[in-house]
């Protein structure tokens, strides 16, 4: 009881003292004292009061719940006993939708940045969609309707039908006649003896071969025998030198370097014997074999016998192994000293006249070496697009022609795609059409076709045909009667295909082989501002096998690639082919 009456005191106490503060505080009329308020009060401070606290002092720090700062001042006893529940509820309502709007406003800000991803994650769907579709409609490289390729328009660059002027003029021709020259040659009783060859192969062999015998003579200090131009088991030509080329202005064009004779001297009676007999032929003669090679073991066999036989003569003599004046040599040889007989020189010129008026006014031409014959393929072993019947056919073939090589076929197939891979394989018409497409050249560009019986015949032409329609040969620009007077032999048809393709505004190769060599060669020899195409033939393997690939990625990549592969001079290096590229020992700065 007595504890009960001291809480009454300390609540009356208190509840004075905070209603001295509150009027000292805030300016409003100080309230007097009520008798009915200080037991309310009492009994609020009483239930306040029950609460646990630490310590008096504490306790007599807890904030009042009638202070001022919680509720307002009351005007009578009534209103501020009835209206205090009211504005506890009112400040709980207060702080719970205070609560409520801080919620509102953290979820609103977290809402707003997740949002945000949600947008980036669709967008970034949307554009892998959008790629996955692109990629899957995107025409794979070219559409395929039956035979027929359809392959996008490229815009024509400026630089389609010919190098930029500014890179074709640093170099000029350098390896002609010398005018005024001393000829340093010994008289002719006083030669190391004759030497007799036998050029093999097609035209573009026997041309190389030529040239070698006359650089081998000249290094020797020798005589030269007019060469002959051997009987080859796939050409079956019986070409002799004179039906090709003009004899007369090789013999003298080169007098002044090399003595050469037309025939066997007639003091050696028995001339069977150079083509039969093992005592009059050298064989052992290395592939390009060094300019010592000849002096240390075939001079002293001719200074010998006088008469010596030069067999096999096939790339017999190297290129960076030699003087300098003998590569030179060779190139005089080449594009002055071997001139083609005028009738073959004219009906050439006749070729290209034509081709360059199909069109009814002057236009530019592309020459295009196709090497797709059968026995190009065979000897490739390469693999190409084919039925099974086409393919176990083209086995049989190159068992019977190559029986050590082909052996059972079995492992040639992983040999097929490692060359295909290095680009070792001839293009085929068709890719021959999407690469020409890529690189800018219109439907209407006049085609030259310099090439044998393709293989597969018009139905494996068939794609280039129809994307490149106005493609011709030498024998669709010309009637039978003109064409019956080359047909005795098949160098002289061979070196129409050469003279027209040598003066083509374009001209692109599609396989390795001596006929492009020495195009290219002579092209960069004659100005190089004519544009001679050496496709990059391991980037079109790795392009057209690349099912994802599109048109777009593929004609920067052609472009880009092939503007280095134009023909244009390019730095010798040891054991470089001087016919393709002539530049050091052959060409000067202009």
């Amino acid at each position: 009881m007595l504890q009960f009456q001291k809480r009454i005191q300390m609540g009356l106490e208190r509840s004075r003292r905070h209603a001295h503060l509150v009027a000292s505080n805030i300016n409003t009329p100080k309230l007097a004292y009520s008798p009915k308020r200080a037991m309310a009060e009492l009994r609020h401070s009483s239930s306040i009061g029950g609460r646990a606290t630490p310590s008096p002092r504490k306790r007599d720090d807890v904030t009042s719940p009638l202070s001022s700062d919680n509720h307002p001042p009351h005007d009578d006893d009534d209103g501020g006993r009835d209206r205090h529940p009211r504005d506890r509820f009112r400040s709980l309502l207060s702080n719970h939708f205070q609560l409520l709007d801080d919620s509102a406003r953290v979820y609103s800000h977290n809402f707003k940045i997740l949002l945000f991803f949600i947008t980036i994650l669709a967008f970034a769907g949307l554009f892998t969609v959008y790629s996955v579709i692109s990629h899957l409609n995107a025409p794979y490289l070219c559409t395929k309707d039956g035979i027929t390729l359809h392959c996008p328009r490229v815009k024509e660059p400026p630089s389609l039908w010919e190098n930029p002027s500014s890179a074709t003029t640093s170099w000029k021709p350098c390896a002609e006649k010398r005018i005024g020259a001393i000829s340093d040659l010994p008289e002719a009783n006083e030669t190391n003896g004759y030497i007799f060859i036998h050029a093999e192969g097609g035209l573009n062999q026997q041309r190389i071969a030529i040239c070698n015998a006359v650089a081998v003579t000249k290094i020797m200090n020798a005589t030269l025998i007019l060469p002959v131009l051997k009987q080859d088991q796939i050409w079956k030509d019986q070409t002799k030198f004179e039906d090709i080329f003009v004899v007369d202005h090789f013999i003298d064009y080169l007098k002044d370097d090399v003595r050469i004779v037309r025939d066997i001297p007639s003091w050696f009676t028995d001339k069977s014997e150079l083509f039969t007999s093992i005592r009059r032929t050298v064989k052992n003669i290395p592939k390009y074999a060094p300019a010592q090679f000849y002096i240390d073991n075939v001079l002293p066999r001719i200074k010998e016998k006088k008469i010596m036989a030069l067999k096999p003569f096939v790339d017999r003599l190297g290129y960076d192994n030699v003087p300098q004046e003998i590569n030179r040599l060779r190139c005089r040889v080449n594009y002055h000293a071997l001139k083609f007989l005028p009738e073959i020189d004219e009906m050439a010129d006749q070729l290209v006249a034509r081709m360059r008026n199909r069109t009814g006014s002057p236009n530019p031409f592309m020459a295009l070496h196709l090497r797709f014959e059968k026995g190009m393929v065979g000897l490739s072993f390469c693999d190409f697009v084919g039925t099974r019947a086409e393919k176990a056919l083209m086995g049989l073939y190159r068992l019977k022609e190559w029986p050590r090589r082909f052996k059972d076929g079995s492992h040639l197939w992983p040999l097929a795609l490692q060359k295909r891979k290095e680009g070792r394989c001839p293009l085929e018409p068709g890719e021959v059409a999407v690469m020409l497409r890529a690189m800018g050249y219109p439907k209407e560009t006049q085609i030259y076709v310099a090439s044998g019986q393709v293989y597969g015949g018009q139905n494996r032409m068939a794609p280039l045909r129809n994307m490149f329609p106005n493609l011709v040969t030498k024998e669709e620009l010309t009637t039978k009667d003109e064409l019956d007077s080359f047909r005795k032999h098949v160098t002289s048809l061979a070196a129409l295909d050469f003279l027209v393709c040598l003066k083509s505004n374009v001209f692109v190769m599609t396989h390795g082989g001596n006929f492009a060599k020495l195009i290219i060669g002579a092209r960069r020899y004659m100005g190089n501002h004519q544009k001679s195409i050496k496709p990059d033939k391991g980037l079109l393997s790795k392009s057209l096998g690349d099912p994802y690939m599109g048109w777009a990625t593929f004609v920067e990549d052609v472009v880009i690639t092939h503007q280095t592969r134009t023909g244009l001079p390019e730095a010798t290096f040891p054991n470089y082919d001087i016919w393709e590229n002539p530049l050091t020992p052959c060409m000067c700065k202009a």
